[in-house]
C-alpha cells in the first residue's frame, strides 16, 4: 500500500451489540414452524420459543462472533492481513455457554474484546436461516445480553478508548446506552487526530430513535448508511427531497463539533454508484462498484458491515478515497459470497 503507516494495537475501537451467529441451512417447513418468510429481519418473539434448540437439534450449525459493530471489526482484521488486536470491541455477553462461544471465536478473529457480562441476562444470538438452496436468509435476533450494556463499563475500560484513533458505533447501538455513544463521541471531538464514525444501520433507528441519533450526529466524523436509510433519515427530519446525492449533502450539512475535521457521508446503493459527500463542498462524488454477478450472491448479510470494514482498514492508513471505496466494495462482495458474515481463510487479496 501507498501511504502505509505504523498499525498500533488498538488504534480501531468499536461499541456495539455482540451476538454469536448460528447459521444453518433450512427448510421451508422449519421456516413456517416459526412463522418466518424469507429474507426477514427481525426481533425473537414469543412465537420463536425453542427456535435456536431446534436449531442446533436439526442442522449443522455455523457459529460467527456476530453482531454489526463486531462483524466489522472481524472483517477489519482479516483486511489488514490478521496483525493481531488491531481492533477493539467492547459490548455485552452473558455469562454462558454461548458467550464461552463468542470469546472463543472473537479470539480466533483476532480481535480484543472487552466483554461486560452479565450474570443475569443470556448471551445475544441471531439465528441466520439461509434457505431457497442459498438465495434467501432470515434473521431472528435476540438481543439478551447485549441490550444491558452500562456506561460505567466503558469508562473502567476507558484507556482502550484513548488509545484508539478510529472510533466506529452503528445506529443499533442507540437503543443500547445513549450515555456511552455520547462519551465515546465527545472524546473524538475533542482531538483533531481522532474520527468518530457512525452507521445509520436501519431505517427503523431513524424513524423510531431520531431524538437518540440527533444527539449523536454533530458529533460525526464519517457517517455510512445505504439509500434506503438514508431516505428515512430524510423522512424523519421532513426533508423534501428523495434524492440520494441531495440527502447526502444536507446531512453532510448538519450541525457539527469540531469543525477542523470536514463531515464525510458515504451512501451505498447495492449494485450503484456510492455516493460520497463532504461538509467543506457543494459537491458529490460518486463511486461505481463492480458488477458481481447473481449466481455468485449465497447471502447479502454482514454486507454493509464489511464495506464498513475495507473502508477502515484503508482510512486508517491513509489511503485515498478511491482506494477506501475499492476495498470497501471488495470486502462487501466477498462477504455475500459465503453464508453469514465470514470471509475467506486467507487475507484478503485486493
Amino acid at each position: 500500500m501507498s501511504n502505509q503507516v505504523e498499525l498500533t494495537q488498538g488504534c480501531i475501537f468499536g461499541l456495539g451489540n455482540p451476538l454469536l451467529d448460528l447459521i444453518a441451512e433450512v427448510n421451508e417447513k422449519f421456516l413456517e414452524k416459526y412463522g418466518l418468510k424469507a429474507d426477514d429481519a427481525i426481533l425473537y418473539e414469543d412465537k420463536h420459543q425453542g427456535l435456536e434448540k431446534d436449531m442446533l437439534a436439526q442442522y449443522s450449525v455455523n457459529y460467527v462472533a456476530g453482531g454489526s459493530v463486531q462483524n466489522t471489526m472481524r472483517i477489519t482484521e482479516w483486511c489488514l492481513g490478521f496483525k493481531p488486536n488491531i481492533c477493539t470491541f467492547m459490548g455485552c455477553i452473558g455469562k454462558d455457554e454461548f458467550g464461552d462461544r463468542m470469546q472463543k471465536e472473537a479470539i480466533k478473529d483476532k480481535l480484543t474484546c472487552v466483554y461486560r457480562i452479565d450474570e443475569n441476562e443470556k448471551t445475544g444470538y441471531c439465528c441466520v436461516l439461509i434457505s431457497n438452496n442459498g438465495k434467501t436468509r432470515s434473521l431472528v435476533a435476540y438481543l439478551g445480553a447485549a441490550n444491558h450494556m452500562k456506561k460505567e463499563h466503558l469508562m473502567e475500560n476507558w484507556s482502550h478508548v484513548e488509545k484508539a484513533k478510529l472510533l466506529y458505533v452503528s445506529g443499533f447501538h442507540l437503543t443500547v446506552c445513549v450515555p456511552a455513544i455520547l462519551e465515546v463521541a465527545q472524546h473524538a471531538a475533542n482531538f483533531d487526530d481522532k474520527k468518530f464514525l457512525f452507521n445509520l444501520s436501519a431505517p427503523f433507528i431513524c424513524e423510531f430513535f431520531k431524538d437518540a441519533l440527533l444527539s449523536v450526529l454533530p458529533y460525526v466524523d464519517i457517517l455510512f448508511g445505504n439509500s434506503t436509510e438514508a431516505l428515512a433519515l430524510a423522512s424523519a427530519l421532513g426533508w423534501k427531497t428523495t434524492e440520494i446525492s441531495e440527502i447526502a449533502k444536507l446531512i453532510a450539512k448538519q450541525e457539527k463539533k469540531n469543525s477542523k475535521k470536514p463531515r464525510m457521508v458515504v451512501i451505498t446503493n447495492a449494485a450503484d454508484p456510492i455516493t460520497v459527500a463532504l461538509s467543506d463542498s457543494d459537491e458529490v462524488t460518486y463511486y461505481p462498484v463492480d458488477a458481481l454477478s447473481s449466481e455468485k450472491i449465497v447471502d447479502t448479510n454482514g454486507a454493509g458491515d464489511a464495506f464498513v470494514a475495507g473502508f477502515i482498514s484503508q482510512y486508517i492508513s491513509n489511503e485515498s478515497m478511491e482506494k477506501c471505496i475499492k476495498v470497501a466494495s471488495y470486502a462487501a462482495q466477498q462477504i455475500i459470497q459465503s453464508e453469514g458474515a465470514q470471509y475467506p481463510s486467507s487475507p484478503a487479496n485486493y
